[in-house]
């Protein structure tokens, strides 16, 4: 066999390992997080807060009990994550926010919010309202054609303007 076979079973090989790998630590990952979800669905409740106020900040800075830091592991503490201060009853905590509904808590109001531990999962209702969605970013191409057509119309506008203008000299 010459050389380039070789190298060539060799790199497939070392492929199909990896693919196998990544395969099983998905599958473990994959049933953790399903009980993960489950302990979060046995433990929720529905609770009425009040929102003082919400970022988003490192783990450190987040004002979590250490025990919640502690737990969290090593490569994860870096990143920015959804903290919502909030009062519950007569008390002040500090929630974290799923990143899906983030952006729809509203501030300074009152909101009924599925909380299961020191996680909010869920808006119910906002108290004088309903719960808006978030406006998603518009993407470039849509923001390019929104301004190319206004400033159509407004070259239309004015030629409009200027031929009206022209008839009335005449």
């Amino acid at each position: 066999m010459s050389t380039f076979w070789n190298v060539l079973i060799v790199i497939l090989l070392v492929l199909v390992i990896a693919l196998a790998l990544l395969y099983y630590f998905g599958q473990k990952a994959q049933k953790k997080q399903a009980a993960q979800q489950e302990q979060l669905e046995a433990t929720r409740q529905v609770v009425s807060m009040l929102i003082i106020d919400k970022k988003r900040l490192k783990l450190k800075e987040s004002g979590l009990p250490q025990i919640v830091i502690d737990q969290t592991p090593w490569y994860m503490r870096r990143t920015k994550i959804p903290v919502v201060k909030a009062k519950i009853g007569s008390k002040i905590q500090t929630l974290i926010s799923e990143t899906t509904i983030f952006d729809s808590i509203p501030v300074k109001k009152e909101i009924k919010a599925v909380v299961s531990g020191i996680y909010i999962t869920e808006i119910k209702s906002v108290r004088g309202g309903r719960v808006e969605a978030p406006q998603q970013k518009k993407s470039l191409r849509v923001r390019l054609s929104e301004k190319l057509l206004r400033k159509s119309k407004e070259l239309n506008a004015s030629a409009a303007e200027d031929s009206k203008g022209k008839k009335k000299k005449k």
